[in-house]
């Protein structure tokens, strides 16, 4: 059930909108034509919730909220597009003279923009994360660090989507591509890990609302209705085969074979 109301009255000119979906509902409201704040609530039932959403759409419209004849123009559903995930990225690279600073950067960022903007930030990034999950990736990962466990391929796969949009979609496609930014790393003693940038997000959110992880979780799973399911991998090489993967990818193997980057 969605119901979406507006009040135009003088210099007022707002939006509310209710959308319940089983025993939950979200509601957003703001000035017409932006992106508005949000606020949810989640009730033991169902017949509960819709109860006290009917509840809240009665009083709105005994202050004088009227129903919309359409959404067009009331509401934005997010200014943060993929174009501004990816400028926000590049951008933080040059803020601070360490990733924590970087990070840093990016969360205030981030806190300064509508909730629904950090939230589509978060499934931009998801969306791009978990297409970099792949057997080619890891065994890069493994290589170059001399052994790859599952939280480190989750870090490494957060490094390479630090590196911008271009050197990820090269490294999916080719993940020796690397090879230039890996070699870096290791001239500047670091790792090609980044779990900071996991969680600049809910950072955020949380900076800005003050409410936790949990808070954080509910609201992104209303607002994109799409859990975060990582996916199967079908591996194509073996830990134990050298040979296998020095000739999956011989450029990574002189490199790191020998001398992995450790961490």
């Amino acid at each position: 059930m969605e119901t979406l109301l507006i009040y135009q009255v003088g210099s007022s000119n707002k939006f509310w909108k209710i959308n319940q979906t089983g025993n939950s509902y979200v509601v957003t409201y703001g000035k017409v034509g932006t992106v508005g704040a949000v606020k949810t609530k989640t009730f033991d039932s169902e017949e509960e919730c819709r109860k006290e959403a009917d509840k809240l759409i009665r009083s709105k419209m005994k202050k004088g909220y009227v129903i919309a004849e359409s959404n067009n123009l009331v509401l934005k559903d997010s200014t943060m597009t993929e174009t501004l995930f990816w400028e926000l990225i590049d951008k933080c690279k040059e803020k601070g003279d360490d990733s924590d600073e970087q990070m840093e950067w990016l969360v205030y960022q981030l806190s300064k923009r509508p909730v629904k903007d950090i939230v589509m930030f978060d499934y931009i990034f998801n969306t791009y994360y978990l297409k970099s999950y792949t057997s080619d990736l890891w065994a890069a990962a493994y290589i170059t660090m001399g052994g790859c466990s599952d939280d480190c391929f989750d870090y490494f796969r957060a490094f390479l989507l630090y590196l911008g949009k271009e050197a990820y979609e090269t490294a999916i496609k080719d993940p020796e591509s690397l090879l230039p930014y890996l070699k870096l790393i290791e001239e500047q003693e670091e790792v090609p890990q980044l779990e900071e940038l996991l969680s600049v997000a809910c950072e955020a959110y949380e900076e800005k609302t003050g409410q936790d992880f949990e808070e954080y979780q509910d609201l992104y799973d209303k607002l994109t209705n799409e859990p975060f399911n990582q996916p199967e991998i079908e591996f194509d090489w073996d830990e134990d085969d050298e040979e296998g993967l020095k000739k999956k990818f011989p450029l990574l193997w002189e490199a790191f074979g020998e001398t992995p980057i450790e961490y």
